[in-house]
């Protein structure tokens, strides 16, 4: 009997035994089957041409990167029969390796050379290769990245490619990543680089129904994106941890439809209590130990810094990482309550009472919130925009946590979705954080530290890694709702079903930009607005001369003082004019009703301050620094 029971435990995946292993009922059946209908017309699908295409350029890639390698060992003066050997190749990893990819989607690739190919060759002169050639656009390579990337577009088909060496004399096709024996006697960046295949790998072969596990992984994918939590940089879930979630549950009902999977996806992490770390397998500490192998692990025993991971999901591959480190507070608070509803939704379709285009609604998110943090970097050149965007997304999660740390700021939610725009004089991209404030009485909030520290951190990571250009600008604004037209695209206001309005109201300020046309903007009554605002759109904002003349104090600032009772007709409006003197606070002050959850219209004000924001540190070509407010032309908004 006991015999018995260890061989039936052996069948399982996983740190445990199944919840269930019941089989698809008739009913589980048709569900999965709508599903994957309604999963057709989000584009989750690509064709036959689309798929051929991707073959097609990895094979061209597969060529260029072993006709590199043999240049590359010539000019080494190796002899001629060794270079013939040596090999080299391309794998992928992601998802396209689970089977997984999206129209449109990049791949992601790895190159693997043998030992006399370092990195520093792939970062020089495979890049400079790749710069000749016509199919490649949107080159740009980050060699001091914690994994060393070259990003490009190949033939209209997007890719990242790694770069690891291997401790063999030649590659060849048939080399297995996952043998612990590879990683002696290597770097850790070449390790981190191969911990993408090796991850992929691994989890092919925890999942026990293949087909089950890539259906329902798209359809929670495609769930993730729409909700707006499918962006690791941005502190949510990548890929990879979402395929971990999904292999999981298809250990623990290892026999389940894929509709099935989906619903207990959300049951299972409703009610998972997190930080308890999502394991597929026990480490393989034990057994590379055994190898003298050493590599940094994931341990909460012994690494301090793991203990503070608030949604810990762990790669199985060695050395084991947690793959969702980015996570704050506020992006694990709002991927809980978004399990939450994928719960009440799935559970509906399963009663009969609802379908899957449900589970697909996008967010509410520009509806969500009364206020919002708007950050926009421009540049005045694409190639430059493309940098400078890559480093001011990866360090957006760390205005989310600071601004996390301000009392009564409750949820600092960041939209995964960024907008692009072009104009005469620069490219520009914006991402949109929305603020909920809690329950409280008159306070005064103020916002100064944490946006000076992010915008200045932003600029000197960029001469540090001499990715900083001149034309390059960051800016962050406060807007309200009702001012979102000003920011974004009007497809996108008019699809998430803001409504038009008028920006100047009676008893209120505006901190709407000026319009396109640089003169007065009408409102929707045909009414000139004969307001300047400082809080210039970064579409229409011209970049000041250096000779602009600037004010003792270096500062822009605007005073709002709004009168708390001013919603009563009988108090005359207060009227905004600009002013030639500069204002003795030196500080962006704007006045609001709390946005928290179930405030009232008769709750006292919150008070939000923005202390001279623009006066973070820039940086010239020679290396100097300077404060933006040296060549920023001063204007003052005071109330009559």
């Amino acid at each position: 009997m006991t015999t018995e029971t260890s061989e039936q435990t052996q069948k399982y995946l996983g740190l445990t035994s199944p919840v269930s292993t019941s089989e698809p009922t008739k009913e589980d059946s048709r569900l999965t089957e709508s599903l994957e209908l309604a999963l057709h017309p989000h584009g989750v699908f690509e064709s036959e041409d689309e798929s051929q295409k991707r073959i097609n350029v990895l094979d061209k890639i597969n060529k260029l990167v072993k006709e590199w390698i043999y240049e590359v060992s010539q000019s080494k003066n190796m002899d001629e029969h060794m270079i013939e050997q040596v090999g080299g190749q391309i794998y992928t990893f992601g998802s396209y390796r689970l089977g997984v990819n999206q129209k449109g989607a990049d791949i992601d690739t790895l190159c693997v050379a043998p030992r006399h190919i370092d990195r520093n060759e792939f970062f020089t002169t495979f890049y400079e290769k790749l710069k000749k050639l016509s199919e490649v656009k949107e080159l740009r390579a980050v060699p001091d990245a914690y994994v060393p990337v070259i990003k490009m577009t190949f033939d209209g088909i997007e890719l990242d490619m790694l770069f690891a060496r291997l401790a063999l004399q030649a590659i060849t096709k048939e080399q297995d990543l996952c043998e612990l024996s590879l990683l002696k006697n290597l770097d850790e960046k070449s390790v981190r680089s191969l911990n993408g295949c090796r991850v992929t790998d691994e989890i092919i072969k925890l999942v026990p129904q293949q087909e089950s596990f890539r259906l329902a992984l798209r359809a929670i994918k495609l769930w993730a994106k729409k909700k707006g939590i499918y962006s690791n940089v941005l502190g949510f879930l990548g890929g990879v941890s979402w395929a971990m979630l999904v292999a999981r549950v298809c250990q623990l009902y290892p026999n389940a439809a894929a509709a099935t999977i989906v619903n207990k996806f959300f049951l299972v992490y409703d009610q998972w209590k997190w930080p308890q770390p999502v394991l597929l397998k026990h480490p393989d500490s034990d057994e590379a130990a055994k190898q003298g192998l050493s590599f940094p692990e994931w341990d909460p025993r012994v690494n301090h810094k793991d203990r503070f991971h608030l949604m810990p999901i762990i790669t199985p591959a060695y050395p084991q990482q947690n793959s969702t480190f980015n996570v704050t507070n506020s992006t694990r608070n709002i991927m809980t309550m978004e399990f939450k509803r994928g719960l009440e939704v799935t559970n509906a379709i399963f009663a009969g009472k609802d379908d899957w285009e449900s589970l697909f609604k996008p967010s509410d998110f520009f509806t969500r919130y009364k206020h919002y943090i708007v950050v926009i970097a421009k540049a005045a050149t694409a190639d430059h925009q493309l940098e400078w965007n890559g480093l001011v997304e990866s360090k957006i999660r760390f205005l989310v946590a600071n601004l996390e740390s301000i009392d009564h700021i409750i949820l600092a939610h960041v939209s995964t979705e960024s907008f692009c725009s072009k104009s005469e004089d620069d490219e520009q991209t914006k991402w949109f954080i929305g603020l909920e404030f809690g329950r409280t009485d008159n306070v005064n909030i103020n916002l100064t530290d944490q946006i000076r520290h992010f915008t200045s951190d932003v600029y000197h990571k960029a001469v540090n890694i001499q990715l900083y250009k001149d034309d390059m600008v960051l800016d962050v604004l406060h807007v309200r709702k009702k001012e979102l037209k000003n920011y974004l695209p009007q497809d996108v206001y008019n699809r998430v079903g803001l409504k038009k309005k008028s920006f100047v109201k009676r008893n209120s300020l505006s901190m709407s930009p000026n319009n396109d046309t640089g003169g007065n903007s009408p409102d929707v009554n045909g009414h000139n607005e004969t307001n300047k605002n400082l809080n210039e759109s970064s579409e229409t904002r011209k970049r000041p001369r250096t000779s602009d003349s600037v004010s003792s104090d270096n500062s822009n600032s605007i005073d709002f003082k709004t009168n708390k009772n001013s919603s009563d007709s009988s108090v005359p409006p207060k009227r905004a004019r600009l002013s030639d003197s500069q204002s003795s606070d030196n500080s962006h002050i704007v006045d609001f009703k709390n946005s928290g959850s179930g405030r009232s219209a008769n709750d006292s004000p919150i008070t939000v301050r923005i202390n001279n924001h623009n006066s973070f540190f820039r940086a010239k070509k020679n290396g100097s620094v300077v404060t933006e407010s040296e060549y920023l032309p001063q204007q003052t908004l005071t109330i009559l």
